[in-house]
């Protein structure tokens, strides 16, 4: 699994709050804040041993907490630092462009992912499809710099989830690899230093 490593800042983080477009805003008020990704998903997939080794009442927790969470929206940002997966997709020239998101945020030893992969490539990396989100330039910029800001990884991104359930796949050289199957309702990509939205979408 790519080692990225996600950091989820808690929600009422000044621009990132106060700049969001109604649309997101609507869906993330809905949302719970997560104040960490890895404890999120160390607790809804389980870090257990075995049961002779004191694991079972751990994996009863695991199972707890993922019927609580199922189809509850939950809200997360993450940081420029982290986030490596958005691309420049196609623009018509001028202002307007898409972003290719996918959709795999990593914490601890899993993931939240937009549906569930069925596969692998030769990396081992679960392969997913992904999200076209439209966006238009800020004022004074053009392509290039859209480019390099992408490069950069100047872009923070804000996402509300509704966990659905677990998957599991075979992992390169033995064991598996287990993520969080779920739903993204709304994700916002802005400038991190300056909060300007580039890009939003929904999944309505």
């Amino acid at each position: 699994m790519r080692s990225m490593v996600v950091l989820v800042a808690v929600l009422g983080a000044g621009a990132a709050h106060a700049d969001a477009s109604p649309a997101f805003a609507k869906v993330r008020d809905a949302a719970e804040a997560l104040g960490g990704l890895g404890p999120f998903l160390d607790k809804y997939m389980g870090r257990c041993g075995s049961v002779l080794e004191g694991g079972g009442d751990c994996q009863r927790n695991a199972e707890t907490f993922r019927r609580a969470a199922n189809g509850k929206k939950y809200y997360m940002i993450i940081t420029e630092d982290s986030a490596a997966n958005l691309s420049l997709g196609g623009n018509d020239g001028k202002s307007d462009f898409t972003l290719n998101l996918t959709p795999f945020f990593p914490g601890s030893d899993s993931a939240v992912t937009h549906g569930a992969p069925s596969k692998t490539d030769a990396n081992g990396n679960p392969v997913l499809p992904f999200i076209a989100m439209k966006g238009t330039l800020p004022d004074g910029w053009n392509m290039a710099m859209l480019a390099r800001q992408l490069q950069a990884r100047a872009m923070r991104i804000q996402v509300v989830f509704t966990p659905l359930g677990s998957w599991t796949l075979p992992k390169k050289g033995g064991g598996t690899i287990k993520g969080v199957k779920a739903r993204l309702d709304a994700v916002l990509v802005s400038v991190g230093r300056t909060g300007e939205e580039i890009a939003i979408w929904t999944g309505h």
